[in-house]
Order: C-alpha cells, then structure tokens, then sequence
C-alpha cells in the first residue's frame, strides 16, 4: 500500500465521521423520482420513490473505528512516498505510540456512539439490528408506505403525503432525528406565495468542484472528501463517486394547479404548460451545481 493509499483511507475515514458530527444523521437521496404539486390555493401532494443513504448505518460510518481497532505500522521512503517495510524499531515505536492511546480512542468510540444514538431517535448506529429498527421507526409514521433495507446503510422507500399549505414542509422528517439534511423544503410567505428548495437535490455546489459541497457536507468534511477524491470510482459516464455511497440520480418535479403562478425557477427549459396546470422538471445526477428552486403564487 502506497502512502497515497493510506492518505485517501484516512481521509474517506475523516469524511463519514466530519459529515456524522456536522450533520447529525447524515442522510442522501440515491436513485429517486420525486413530486411536489400544488393542487389548489391551500393544498399540496409530495412524494418520493426512491432510495435513502443514511450514512451513519453504513460501513463507511465504521471505517474509523475498525482502523482503530488493530495496529498496522506504516513507513514510506522520505524521497518517494512509496510505500516500504517498516523496521522493527519503527514498528515498536508505533506500536509504542498506538497502546498508549488505546484509552483515548475507546473512550471516544462510547461517546461517539451515544450521540450518534441520541441524534438517530435512540437507534444505535453499532447494534446490528439497528436497521430493522429504523425500518419499524419509519413504517410507523404517516406517509412511509414502503421501507426497505438494501442493505450498508441504502434503503429502498416510498413516501407519499397530502396536505394544507397553512404550514411549512419538509422532507424528511423523522421521528427523534434532529432536522437536517432536508432533501425538499416548502416554506409560506405572505402575499399567498410558497418558496420551494430542494437541497438535498444538489451533488456539489457550482463554486466548488471539491467533493466538499457534495450533499451539503461543510467545508471541513470538504477538505477530508477532497483528500479522498482519489478513491473515487468512474461510473462510466465520466461522472465520479465514492465507494460505498449510492450516486444521487433522480428527477423533481413540481406542479402548479391551474390559476397558481410560477414567478421564478431556475429550471433549464422553465415551465411547460399541461391541463392541470405550470410543471417544472429538474433532472439530477452528480454535475448538478443547483439546488432546485421555485416561487410560487398559490393565490392572487
């Protein structure tokens, strides 16, 4: 193993645990179609089919934690970064190093583990069932019609709920989880207008090409994701991803019932027009830079 290697393991470690900290249970849209329409003047329908990553039940998440778990010595040439044996006095200098904070890293793990229980609704991210029960913890609620572990962290779900626009939304929402991470935002103005961002619909922001912008990580889980961009696979489509992270690849649509205005939007073609009224359709995937976005008239 090169020190390259070793460099992009650590920082793809970095990434899964600075994204846990800075955004709670760290969730992503994967392959997904999604539609947000505004049925009349005080009414809306939204709806998502699709797949969910929450990062924290992923062997990512765990990749810290399992490096820290055995010792490994690690000696690179000083003039070409390559990777070479280590010398037993090396190895039992490391090693020395390594025992000595045996303590530190084990009490870190417990109190990483707890807040990222207490940030999941009380769902241990480490107990191998914890997936089963995010699966019941979602089924329970209203609008979760379809939940179904994939498997490392991917679930296959189905959301559909209607109601009045006297009140904002946001998706997701989950029971004991903090509200972060949100994929779609409806937000009332007055003047009977209602401001819809899609956030979550974003791979990367478009003054960045850093990994850091991707699915809205922060600018210090950016600069781990930019040590990891190495590590990322091409799909075959010239487009990059991270190991063990599904691709964000889906279409939004949002409609506006006849007699609603779409003042503004920052579609690629605007609204067209069909008999139940104004449409708008953002497709996504990795090069988008925009997060969806749109100002409704719900009532003149």
């Amino acid at each position: 193993m090169t020190i390259l290697t070793t460099i992009r393991l650590r920082a793809a470690a970095l990434l899964a645990g600075f994204a846990l900290v800075l955004s709670g249970c760290f969730m992503t849209p994967g392959k997904f179609t999604s539609e947000l329409a505004l049925t009349g003047p005080d009414s809306f329908t939204f709806s998502y089919e699709g797949e969910i990553f929450f990062l924290g039940l992923s062997k990512l998440a765990q990749m810290d934690a399992l490096s820290a778990d055995a010792f490994s010595p690690d000696c690179y040439d000083d003039e070409t970064f390559e990777s070479r044996d280590c010398t037993p006095d090396e190895v039992a200098a490391q090693r020395e190093v390594w025992e000595a904070e045996a303590q530190d890293r084990a009490e870190r793990q417990k109190s990483e583990a707890k807040q990222m229980a207490a940030l999941m609704g009380g769902i241990d991210p480490s107990d191998p069932k914890a997936a089963e029960e995010l699966v019941r913890l979602l089924q329970r609620q209203k609008g979760w019609d379809r939940v179904v572990h994939k498997g490392d962290g991917v679930f296959d779900v189905s959301y559909r709920v209607t109601g009045t626009l006297g009140h904002d939304f946001m998706f997701p929402m989950i029971e004991g989880f903090p509200a972060a991470n949100p994929f779609v935002q409806m937000i009332q103005r007055k003047g009977g207008q209602v401001r819809i961002n899609a956030p979550g619909f974003a791979a990367q922001s478009g003054d960045s090409a850093g990994l850091g912008a991707m699915m809205g990580m922060g600018s210090l889980a950016g600069l781990a994701a930019m040590g990891a961009a190495e590590e990322m696979k091409d799909n075959g489509g010239g487009e990059k991803s991270i190991p063990g992270i599904p691709m964000i690849d889906g279409t939004f649509t949002m409609r506006a019932a006849p007699g609603m205005r779409i003042l503004a939007n920052n579609t690629d073609e605007g609204p067209s027009v069909e008999a139940g009224g104004e449409v708008l359709v953002w497709n996504i995937s990795l090069r988008t830079t925009q997060a969806p976005t749109a100002l409704i008239a719900a009532a003149r």
